[in-house]
C-alpha cells in the first residue's frame, strides 16, 4: 500500500481561488449596501427639499394674505372716514353756491348793508369770501386725491345704481333723466358710497 504525500504549497494555491470569490462577493455586496444608503438619503434630501419648498410656499402665500387683509382694513377705514366728512362736504357744497353767487363788483354789499358802503369794507369782504372760496377747493382737491369724486348727475340718464330718486317730475314723455341735484352723490375709487340725491323727469329732447 502506497502512502500519499500532501504538498502544502499546493494545498495554498489551490485555496486562492476560494478566497478571492469571498472578496469579492464582500466588495459586492458593500456597494449594494453603499448604494441603498446613497438611495436612501436622496429620497431623504428630496423629501426634505419638497417640505421647504411647500414651507416656503405657504410663507409666501401668508403674507401675500395679510397685505391683502392689512389693504383692505385701510382701505375699509378711509371708505368710513371719508363717509363721515360728507355731511360737512355738503355744507361746504352749499357755502360755495352762495359765496360764488356773490360774484361781481357790488357782491359785497349784501354783507355790510347797514355798516355803510365803504370799499374798505367791501374789499375786506371780497376777501373774507376768496379765502372761504379757496379753502373749500383745497379741502374737495385733497378729499379727490383720497378717490372721492362726485357723481355728475344733472342731464344723464336716471340710473337706480348712482341717483337715489325723490321727486318725480312726469310732464311730457320721454326717458327719465335727472332734472335736478338735490344732494351731491359720490364714488369712492369707482365704487359708489353715497347716491345722488335727484329729481327725475322726462329728458329733455
Amino acid at each position: 500500500m502506497s502512502d500519499s504525500v500532501t504538498d502544502p504549497v499546493a494545498d495554498a494555491r489551490d485555496a486562492e481561488p476560494v478566497d478571492g470569490e469571498l472578496l469579492a462577493d464582500d466588495v459586492a455586496a458593500a456597494e449594494a449596501a453603499v448604494v441603498s444608503d446613497l438611495d436612501q438619503l436622496q429620497a431623504e434630501r428630496d423629501e426634505l427639499r419638497t417640505v421647504a419648498q411647500r414651507l416656503q410656499a405657504d410663507f409666501e402665500n401668508y403674507k401675500k394674505r395679510m397685505l391683502r387683509e392689512q389693504t383692505s382694513a385701510i382701505e375699509r377705514a378711509n371708505e368710513r372716514l371719508l363717509e363721515s366728512l360728507l355731511p360737512a362736504l355738503d355744507s361746504f357744497e352749499l357755502a360755495q353756491r352762495s359765496l360764488e353767487s356773490l360774484e361781481g363788483a357790488g357782491a359785497p354789499r349784501a354783507f355790510v348793508a347797514g355798516n355803510g358802503d365803504s370799499s374798505d369794507t367791501r374789499a375786506e369782504v371780497e376777501k373774507i369770501r376768496g379765502g372761504v372760496l379757496a379753502a373749500i377747493r383745497q379741502l374737495v382737491d385733497l378729499i379727490g386725491k383720497e378717490g372721492l369724486e362726485r357723481i355728475e348727475a344733472l342731464g344723464t340718464p336716471f340710473d337706480p345704481s348712482e341717483h337715489e330718486a325723490v321727486m318725480h317730475d312726469d310732464a311730457g314723455d320721454g326717458e327719465a333723466a335727472v332734472v335736478e341735484v338735490l344732494r351731491t352723490g359720490y364714488r369712492l375709487k369707482g365704487k359708489v358710497i353715497r347716491p345722488a340725491m335727484v329729481k327725475v323727469g322726462p329728458a329733455s329732447g
